[in-house]
């Protein structure tokens, strides 16, 4: 898997003072004068823990993410607060795809088995294709461990609730990889963007509460 974010809102941490600024000052955020990044931080991390999210929402990411499995994307685009730019296996040759092996089949399952799935997957795909069945149809042999590329677009605020969620102890462990690395990304152009974004704010059947 690959995380890489491929653009953002021209200076965020900026654009987010302005916002929260014209809140709660007089006059436009235009005129708001920005102080120091460390003060800017500490004022924006003040409300953000007071749960004031709308001035966030005026910073968005991109990202590039690759190498997932269906399954994942199947569970990301449940996030609709976003916009999703998903590769297309009605068009994409299936023989371009590779898939993911979830460490349970690599503890329980020999390698030569694994090697084997893979393998038939493919020969049936292409069977299917020299018959003259359209990519469309030929892709429904495909399983929801074959490989995926999207780019996802998040405001700041759908960011923090989709980590908040799907880093939790109860999150499938791909998807929750996935979290962390697009958070971590996103610290290095706002070091405070998971700040008060706890790991799992829902309530989980499992714990039978928030785990903290």
């Amino acid at each position: 898997m690959k995380v890489n974010l491929l653009t953002y809102t021209n200076n965020p941490i900026e654009t987010i003072y302005r916002a929260y600024k014209q809140c709660y000052a007089p006059g436009t955020a235009r005129e708001i004068k920005i102080p120091s990044s460390e003060e800017m931080a500490k004022f924006i991390c003040k409300w953000m823990g007071k749960g004031h999210g709308s001035p966030i929402e005026h910073v968005s990411f991109t990202f590039s993410i690759e190498g997932v499995s269906r399954a994942l994307t199947h569970q990301l685009v449940r996030h609709r607060i976003a916009s999703y730019s998903h590769q297309s296996q009605r068009y994409v040759d299936g023989n371009n795809f590779d898939f993911i092996v979830p460490k349970t089949w690599e503890e329980k399952a020999s390698s030569d088995w694994i090697k084997l799935y893979k393998k038939d997957i493919k020969r049936l795909y292409n069977y299917l294709i020299e018959l003259g069945v359209p990519k469309e149809d030929a892709r429904y042999i495909l399983p929801n461990a074959t490989t995926s590329n999207i780019v996802v677009t998040m405001n700041l605020r759908s960011l923090r609730h989709f980590y908040d969620e799907r880093s939790c102890i109860h999150a499938q462990w791909e998807i929750r990889e996935m979290a962390n690395k697009m958070m971590a990304e996103v610290k290095e152009i706002i070091p405070f963007a998971d700040y008060k974004a706890k790991k799992c704010g829902i309530t989980c059947f499992e714990c039978g509460g928030k785990n903290e």
